[in-house]
């Protein structure tokens, strides 16, 4: 039998990680498996405002201190549930931080949201998840948001047509 003792749950705080986190805290409810909840503050890249605001150490500290206090807050929500949950910050890259946290940590489980960029924002940006999935050294579980747009499949019988012998 194959048993969680230990889930990886990172996030960023947006809609669809809050989504995921009701996925991540179900598990953990019910195999009694300890929660990590964790986020990685990722400085921007580029010459943008944002980039240049990460220059300003105050900016840096208030963004950090602000991301602690939201990462606490689901940590202490979680543990009013009755879920063993602790929290984990670290910062660099997204998913360089989520693997090697999922092998330090030795976790059975990563539980994490999709984004579902597509086109164009998939391909500069890469997808986290998508690394995750090929890095991990666990399974992983991703979670679509219920209200995410999915880009369009094409026509069954078109498909089936091209596909079919004649």
């Amino acid at each position: 039998m194959i048993e969680i003792k230990k889930i990886l749950f990172p996030t960023d705080f947006s809609e669809y990680s809050q989504f995921a986190l009701s996925y991540a805290a179900a598990l953990a409810e019910s195999s009694r498996a300890k929660l990590y909840v964790m986020h990685v503050h990722e400085r921007p890249v580029g010459s943008g405002l944002e980039a240049y605001h990460y220059a300003v150490p105050e900016y840096e500290a208030g963004v950090e201190k602000s991301e602690r206090q939201s990462l606490d807050q689901v940590v202490g929500k979680l543990r009013s549930r009755g879920i063993e949950a602790e929290p984990v910050f670290v910062a660099g890259r997204a998913y360089v931080e989520i693997v090697n946290t999922a092998k330090d940590l030795d976790v059975d489980l990563i539980t994490l949201a999709t984004h579902g960029r597509k086109g164009l924002s998939h391909v500069v940006f890469g997808s986290t998840a998508e690394k995750v999935v090929r890095l991990a050294p666990c399974p992983v579980l991703t979670v679509k948001h219920p209200e995410h747009e999915f880009a369009e499949w094409p026509d069954r019988e078109a498909v089936a047509s091209t596909v079919s012998p004649q």
